[in-house]
């Protein structure tokens, strides 16, 4: 096992190490970790100035992976999830479902918690290392290096920044730009891109605001999901807010393709967002600390690139492991878990001398038995069929139920029966009548099956 973690200015690592990894996110710290664990030479290559320092998320970090693979008792939590809320936004109504689990504030949580990447990424990197993995930041992987078709080693923007590995693992995040100019996957379609815009914010007010506004108490905390007109406008996508121990994260995420048309930018749409009556008062008199932005994968299981070269392998971001279909906002996990998987089958193929892309492919294999690929297969068909009804689901139905919901419980010299009647007729009127919601709910059954 290596003990080369003190950074050196000029470092000459050709040929030093078994591993190379390119990103020392999620994935890229997974790989790093599980590889050191197994007595493999692994250099991490990161190019912020510290791990997670580039990268961006919503706020929920999914941990059971992560906790068998080493100690969280020291791991920066914000706080555990303890809510989870769904909200449909017209231009002036909410209309929520809220879930409080009370098995969801026993240890270990549900393994869900709300994490500041910068201050995760930087923890899991150190876990890495103390397992014997080298880091060096600040250092840009330009390009792979390459012979007879076998990737052999990384170029970097250091002086003599050639540096050669058995085996490369990309974890460049979305922006892979390395793979893609590699020739190890082809650039995503607009369509398949989506972009998100986050604000940390934080209130002057002292202590307990988060709270107070949240129903909150000690470590809980709330993961708020919004969707609808109100929350991103014509763009297909929603909105979210996470608590943090002092602060919450607020951002919303859509389609790159609304991005480049009629759709106000980014900034603009967060900033309606943020002013909507349902959000508004939960944001009161806070101010921003940190705002970024960033391309997220949205392809699906058909997306997902080949995995395995010769010499090289494809994790997290960089691989399209991300499922948002609305109710399942999903990432951290599964780039974990592909880390983890991915490292398994490098230290089985250096068990045996082999580099080729036949010894390693052991990893897509587990991949596609493991909850990742599975969860990308079965809810394909759901992000298809949300396009497809956009403007039902995001427009027509979120007004109509906001209206039903204000007939069903308006207090006049009116019955109840009448009130009844009227807000299921305009609901009714939404869908299609008894025909449409009936096929409605077909298009959607397999939600529960």
């Amino acid at each position: 096992m290596s003990d080369r973690t003190e950074p050196i200015e000029n470092p000459n690592y050709d040929d030093a190490f078994d591993v190379i990894v390119v990103g020392a996110g999620l994935a890229g710290c997974a790989a790093a970790t599980k590889l050191a664990q197994e007595d493999l030479d692994v250099l991490m290559i990161e190019r912020g100035r510290f791990p997670g320092a580039k990268n961006v998320f919503g706020g929920v970090m999914y941990t059971p992976t992560v906790r068998e693979m080493v100690d969280l008792s020291d791991a920066p939590l914000e706080r555990y999830v303890a809510e989870r809320r769904f909200s449909m936004l017209s231009e002036r109504d909410e209309t929520a479902v809220s879930l409080r689990p009370g098995q969801w504030h026993e240890p270990p949580h549900n393994d869900s918690y709300t994490v500041l990447r910068g201050e995760f990424d930087e923890w899991f990197a150190e876990q890495a290392v103390e397992e014997g993995a080298t880091l060096i930041t600040q250092t840009t992987v330009t390009d792979l290096i390459k012979e007879n078709g076998q990737v052999v080693g990384v170029e970097t923007d250091r002086p003599d920044g050639r540096i050669r590995a058995p085996y490369v693992v990309l974890a460049e995040g979305g922006n892979s730009l390395v793979s893609e100019a590699g020739d190890l996957r082809s650039v995503e379609r607009a369509e398949n891109i989506a972009v998100g815009v986050k604000e940390v914010l934080e209130f002057p007010e002292g202590e307990n605001v988060i709270e107070d506004r949240f129903r909150l108490y000690d470590d809980a905390g709330a993961s708020y999901h919004y969707f609808g007109e109100g929350a991103v406008g014509d763009a297909f996508g929603g909105g979210f807010i996470y608590t943090n121990d002092d602060t919450v994260s607020v951002g919303l995420a859509y389609r790159l393709s609304d991005a480049r048309g009629s759709q106000p930018k980014p900034e603009q749409t967060l900033n309606a967002f943020k002013s909507h009556p349902a959000v508004a008062p939960l944001l009161r008199n806070a101010r921003t600390v940190e705002y970024t932005a960033k391309t997220i994968p949205e392809g699906g299981p058909e997306a997902v690139p080949e995995l395995v070269h010769d010499g090289a392998v494809l994790v997290g971001d960089t691989a399209g492991l991300v499922l948002n279909n609305g109710v399942h906002l999903e990432g951290t996990n599964m780039a974990v878990e592909s880390g983890y998987l991915a490292a398994k089958a490098i230290a089985s193929a250096a068990d045996r001398d082999r580099t080729d892309a036949a010894a390693l492919r052991s990893y897509p294999e587990e991949l596609e038995e493991s909850f990742v690929m599975q969860n990308l297969e079965r809810y394909e068909w759901m992000i298809d069929r949300v396009k497809e009804d956009k403007e039902l689901l995001f427009e027509t139905l979120p007004q109509a139920v906001a209206d039903a919901s204000t007939e069903y419980f308006r207090m006049d010299r009116q019955t109840k029966e009448k009130h009844a009647d009227e807000a299921k007729d305009r609901l009714l009127e939404a869908v299609g009548g008894w025909t449409g919601a009936a096929k409605l709910a077909y298009r959607y059954n397999k939600m529960i099956r």
